[in-house]
């Protein structure tokens, strides 16, 4: 992140900080970097002089400093203290090093696909703990987002901004970045956490192309297409297309929660990271399976015992022979097996034997039970001939 020098209208002490550098600034006011007597490093943001004197704002202030406590999560600056009693209200939150995603885009071009799900995953995963402390972001954009050491880290809450500075304050003028900005926001409508699963939508765009996925131009121009346009994402690899899509839908219902976010990109990230191919459900296969699996039994009568292809086509071509007044099919000897051939012979079952003429051989326990009733039957019938001599003798 760069720094600059302290000005001279800059204070030096802030509370129990001490400024060192210029972080940035915008609309809220000046944010430094500071540490307490122990060297914790804090970015230390002071409200402007005139937003100070609004009772209003102060109120908004104290109602979301209130909640942005209440976050806990590995993906956020920790709010570490905050004034809002001061003559110009200010807070602190942990310092994290590192470059903001706007910057690294700038530098090195646009992300791997892999890169861009893994800060996805973590960032949605971090929205989540941000979400259930009743707190949405309403300002997520790649300039604050950092990447640091530990992964990336969302900053700047936009914790004064109440609903209706984070949509349009009057026609054709917005609060934020417009490229980054929901549709119920450019129309005035109430935000909820799928507003900041938009927001999150086109910075992973921008991190996967280095460009909007709604172009450049003036506000007015770009809150247009926010609301009335599809995005552009001709650049997003195949991987992320689909997902940044469903989370730029213009209406709030129809995109995915931060936890289904999550997850799907963890999914992507793994695969990625593994060079697998996109993993796209198989259509084809699956109709193909449904179509064989109709009809199992005639598939293994036609194919599968030696000998009956043939007459099984032989009497369904009867039958379809009758229907157009034929009389009468092929005979059996006309047509081939159904089932494949290797070396000019019907194939047949692994195991299954065959005599010359194409049958199979006689069961051998079949013929050894008849065999037995054979021999018992002509016993019997000697011996009640042979009683009957002896009666008579």
């Amino acid at each position: 992140m760069a720094m600059m020098r302290l000005r001279r209208e800059d204070p030096r002490i802030v509370g129990s900080f001490r400024l060192h550098r210029r972080l940035g600034a915008g609309g809220m006011g000046v944010v430094y970097l500071g540490s307490d007597r122990r060297g914790q490093r804090v970015a230390l943001k002071v409200i402007r002089p005139d937003l100070a004197e609004d009772q209003e704002f102060r109120s908004r202030f104290a109602r979301e400093v209130s909640a942005a406590r209440r976050i806990r999560g590995g993906c956020t600056a920790r709010l570490v203290a905050a004034d809002l009693e001061a003559e110009r209200p200010w807070f602190a939150t942990q310092y994290v090093p590192g470059p903001s995603l706007h910057d690294r885009v700038a530098e090195e071009g646009a992300l791997r696909a892999a890169d861009v799900a893994t800060i996805g995953a973590a960032l949605s995963e971090g929205l989540v703990a941000v979400h259930e402390a009743g707190v949405v972001h309403r300002d997520l954009k790649p300039s604050n987002i950092l990447l640091s050491p530990k992964g990336p880290r969302i900053i700047d809450f936009g914790i004064a901004w109440a609903t209706g500075a984070s949509t349009l304050t009057h026609v054709g003028t917005a609060v934020g970045s417009p490229g980054f900005l929901a549709p119920e926001q450019v129309r005035g409508a109430a935000v909820t956490p799928a507003t900041d699963v938009f927001s999150l939508g086109a910075t992973l765009a921008y991190a996967a192309m280095a460009d909007s996925p709604f172009g450049h131009g003036s506000s007015e121009v770009m809150l247009y297409r926010v609301v009335h346009e599809e995005p552009q994402l001709h650049g997003v690899p195949d991987a992320l297309a689909p997902l940044i899509r469903a989370c730029l839908a213009k209406d709030p219902e129809d995109r995915p929660s931060t936890l289904q976010l999550s997850m799907r990109l963890k999914e992507i990230a793994a695969r990625e990271a593994q060079g697998l191919p996109v993993s796209r459900p198989p259509v084809q296969r699956d109709r193909t399976e449904e179509r064989n699996a109709v009809r199992p039994t005639e598939r293994y009568t036609d194919r599968d015992v030696p000998g009956r292809g043939p007459e099984r086509g032989a009497e369904r071509g009867a039958e379809r022979g009758a229907d157009r007044g034929q009389g009468r099919g092929p005979g059996p000897s006309s047509r081939p097996s159904a089932g494949p051939r290797t070396g000019g012979r019907p194939a047949t079952r692994p195991g299954a034997r065959t005599t010359s003429t194409g049958r199979r051989p006689a069961n051998p326990r079949l013929l050894r039970q008849r065999l037995f009733v054979f021999v018992v039957v002509t016993l019997v019938v000697a011996l009640g001939i042979a009683a009957a001599q002896a009666l008579q003798g």
